[in-house]
């Protein structure tokens, strides 16, 4: 931005530099997030021994807490937007070698690392999506809000193809293992779904359906995880063009982006989005660890996460650029209501249903929506965040990132102690008052617009 406030476009950043970057960081995010995401979808399952795989979710959204508060300004201050992005892809690399040897002392201080380095990587990515974004819509004299909100869609799809492409690859290699599946006289003796509680699913010997798939297998998943994680760093850092925006924070000291981070928790439009991010920490955290220990593992086997997940990642990337152009000719409130309406629905079915082998539709059904119900709300928060703190856009996004987190960790700190009913109605909870804080949000911005509106009128009949 320039003195006056307006966002000035460097002459060599045209529409072709612009498209090209989005496509490097977004597929930069589809090999690192095609590893970490179908580990995290498996860790309840593949490290389900005294709950380390959740602890370790736990810890890396822990810490992610924390990092939000600060680290993302001191990194990106020093090393800039794109070697920000670089180095922490790399640490997300190392905790898939700490699963080769998963146990306390490798596993935690790997997912701490990650927690370390994902509210950077975040913030980096929303920080720059959302300038190259205002960038085009500067040159080609459109809507930023809807610019970014498009970018954001098209960031999702390609992020989101991680989820398909993860957990095909998990499933077709856990499947060559006959004994992951648990079979029907088996699961006889356990309670699967929302009467699901951790501490109590025990069969007559006294064991849990812990049953994790042959080491064997789990280390050639591992290696290919590996292989993308290290994929991703390249791409990056081959081939994503730097940002300008090095020169504009040399005079800024690390204190003042520090203290621009919990400042903007002052501001009352950020207070009203707290509920909203939090909650999409909290189903996030749902999918990935309940649904599918309590709902998939439980009722038919490890080897099915992995395909269930899948649809699950589809609909939401198939769903994240329709939201975004949607909004366009809707406005966001009506895709906000329309992924709220989805959640709610599914929370229901949910909480009524009792997963069955031969009920198998059903799971995938589940997924699928809840993938689309995720997309409008991924797509529209980040466009939100983007939209209201354009000139703060670092500490805007670390908030986002540490309120997601919050609810991340809440959710994966207490799966091992509640029943599934239980985090169901929970969900319930924060979803309404998310969307009521939300609601607030947009009503106070409509009515700041049209008082805006009448003062311009009036300083323009003045003039006249």
């Amino acid at each position: 931005m320039d003195q006056t406030g307006s966002f000035v476009v460097p002459p060599e950043w045209g529409d072709w530099r612009i498209y090209k970057n989005l496509f490097v960081v977004s597929f930069g995010f589809l090999f690192v997030f095609t590893a970490f995401q179908a580990l995290s979808n498996l860790q309840s399952s593949i490290n389900c021994d005294a709950g380390l795989g959740l602890v370790s979710l736990a810890t890396i959204y822990a810490t992610l807490i924390l990092s939000s508060m600060f680290v993302p300004s001191i990194i990106i201050r020093y090393v800039g937007l794109k070697w920000t992005l670089v180095i922490s892809m790399s640490c997300y690399a190392l905790y898939t070698v700490a699963n080769y040897l998963p146990s306390w002392a490798t596993l935690i201080p790997a997912s701490a690392l990650v927690g370390l380095a994902a509210a950077p990587l975040w913030t980096a990515m929303s920080t720059y999506v959302t300038t190259i974004g205002i960038r085009h819509a500067v040159i080609n004299d459109e809507r930023k809000e809807d610019t970014v909100a498009k970018f954001f869609g098209f960031f999702l799809l390609v992020f989101q193809t991680s989820q398909i492409i993860g957990n095909l690859v998990s499933s077709l290699v856990l499947g060559y293992e006959e004994s992951s599946y648990i079979n029907d006289t088996h699961l006889n003796d356990f309670t699967c779904g929302a009467q699901d509680c951790s501490t109590e699913t025990r069969d007559e010997n006294g064991t849990t359906y812990c049953n994790p798939p042959d080491k064997t297998l789990i280390n050639i998943l591992l290696t290919v995880y590996l292989a993308c994680g290290i994929i991703a760093c390249f791409i990056v850092g081959i081939f994503l063009q730097k940002l300008d925006e090095n020169e504009k924070r040399e005079k800024e000291g690390t204190c003042a982006l520090f203290l621009a981070t919990t400042k903007l928790m002052q501001n009352i439009r950020l207070v009203l989005m707290i509920p909203f991010s939090v909650y999409a920490g909290l189903q996030k955290a749902f999918i990935t660890a309940d649904f599918t220990k309590s709902y998939v593992t439980c009722a038919i086997g490890v080897d099915w996460v992995g395909y269930v997940m899948i649809c699950y990642g589809a609909t939401n990337a198939l769903f994240s650029p329709f939201w975004g152009s949607l909004s366009k000719v809707t406005g966001r409130i009506a895709i906000i209501i329309s992924g709220t309406v989805i959640f709610g629905i599914l929370i229901a079915v949910l909480l009524t249903w009792t997963p069955k082998a031969d009920q198998l539709w059903v799971m995938f059904v589940v997924t699928a929506l809840w993938g689309v119900a995720g997309a409008a709300w991924g797509t529209q928060i980040n466009a939100i965040y983007g939209s209201l703190f354009p000139s703060n856009q670092q500490a805007a996004f670390s908030n986002y990132r540490l309120w997601e987190s919050v609810g991340f960790t809440l959710a994966f700190s207490y799966s091992n102690f509640l029943c599934v009913w239980t985090k169901l109605t929970i969900l319930t909870a924060v979803l309404g008052i998310g969307f009521i804080g939300y609601m607030i949000l947009e009503t106070n911005e409509r009515r700041l617009r049209k008082e805006l509106s009448q003062t311009d009128n009036e300083d323009q009949n003045t003039k006249l």
